[in-house]
């Protein structure tokens, strides 16, 4: 240990920035963990929160945290008579960007069924829950607003009176909950110029197939709103969510839900394995192969100085063979210089991370089995690293000192 000391101080610099640079490496190998599992907790978030059962969403789709999923309002009268619903509540879910305070604004818009769901289950952390079905919105921290102000989306301002965190949809951006009449109103909103180029649109298209001319009154509903075509009418909500009375069976409920042809039925979690195996388990496959990387690279740096360091000694390993040390004391000297660097760097990564990981744009979870793999991987890189440095040393013969 004496002469692994003696080594280190004499190259003190490279060690340390050799140190630093693990540090460094390690720091996002433990990062990329934790977003993974960030993603994870972002993503379920809404699901375990909002208190459902089960999940009413269009026919043959995946839900809307999936795809686009749309049902018509009258979904829920239908689904609060089944036997066995305790409650029934309307579910409107999807992101809008728009311009605020000179600044792009982009939210995921949540549709809270007023009256029976004011957002008290919400976690907020400042203000308080919906207490009118207009008008007012809570709204997630990482989209920059504050409490007491207004945000016009669409024709309507909305006041934020509820502050939350870490409620933010899939893609990082912040939720936005609203009432659902008032969801609907912002998703459905058109700049004038869009919404008169398609009245033109559907204009032409019943000028063009004689339509007007069989029945006049059609050309006139053409050019107004889409509201007032049932056949364009917009889809009202983007799912129907059931909470089930005590004791009864969800299985049975969906079982008799499933029965319906125009809807599809899951249960929480099979809704929640829809949505992790979709985008959450492809950034899981991206992140790991970025974590491999970068360990293959750690491993390779470390094993170059290890190495480097040794060529530098050669003549003081040729002395301690002369002197008769055994082989052991030549490795146990190699090892500790790869250990003590995968240390230092293990410590510099854990230290960085404290400060750097908050600051993330994506929440980063980091846990305790994260930790105990992370030193895992940190003395499985100092053993193969240092591996090179033995196999030289192994092979430097003693008389190597007289020259």
């Amino acid at each position: 240990m004496n002469l692994a000391a003696k080594d280190i101080r004499h190259n003190f610099g490279r060690f340390a920035l050799t140190a630093i640079g693990i540090g460094l490496l390690l720091m996002i190998v433990l990062g990329m963990g934790g977003i993974y599992r960030g993603l994870i907790r972002e993503a379920t978030l809404l699901i375990d929160n909002i208190g459902a059962d089960l999940w009413v969403v269009q026919g043959s789709t995946r839900g809307p945290f999936a795809e686009i999923s749309r049902v018509p309002a009258n979904l829920e009268d239908r689904a609060r008579a089944v036997p066995g619903v305790a409650s029934a509540r309307r579910f409107v879910f999807h992101t809008v960007q728009r311009e605020h305070d000179g600044r792009p604004l982009r939210i995921v818009v949540q549709g809270l069924s007023w009256p029976e769901d004011r957002g008290d289950w919400i976690p907020l952390v400042a203000g308080r829950p919906l207490r009118q079905a207009h008008f007012e919105m809570i709204a997630d921290r990482s989209l920059r607003l504050e409490l007491g102000e207004k945000v016009k989306l669409g024709k309507d301002i909305y006041e934020v009176v509820g502050l939350t965190s870490g409620m933010v949809g899939s893609g990082g951006d912040g939720l936005g909950f609203f009432s659902v009449s008032d969801a609907e109103s912002i998703q459905f909103d058109q700049p004038g110029e869009a919404s008169r180029l398609e009245r033109q649109s559907r204009r032409a298209r019943a000028e063009a197939q004689d339509i007007g001319r069989v029945q006049p009154e059609l050309l006139e509903r053409a050019v107004g709103p889409s509201s007032g075509i049932p056949a364009l009418a917009p889809p009202q909500v983007s799912a129907v969510m059931l909470t089930i009375q005590p004791g009864m069976s969800a299985a049975k409920v969906a079982e008799t839900i499933s029965t319906w042809p125009d809807v599809t039925v899951y249960s929480k979690q099979q809704q929640v394995d829809l949505l992790l195996s979709g985008m959450v388990d492809k950034a899981k496959r991206q992140l790991g192969l970025f974590r491999v990387l970068l360990i293959i690279i750690s491993t390779i740096i470390m094993a170059l100085i290890i190495y480097t360091l040794t060529l530098d000694k050669i003549h003081d390993i040729a002395m301690l063979k002369l002197m008769g040390a055994r082989n052991g004391v030549i490795i146990g000297l190699i090892l500790q210089q790869a250990l003590l660097i995968g240390a230092l760097g293990y410590g510099l990564a854990y230290w960085l991370g404290t400060f750097a990981f908050p600051k993330f744009p994506r929440l980063v979870v980091i846990e305790t089995s994260d930790l105990v793999q992370l030193a895992l991987i940190v003395l499985g890189i100092s053993v193969l690293a240092s591996l090179l440095g033995i196999v030289k040393a192994m092979r430097v013969e003693p008389n190597k000192v007289l020259s």
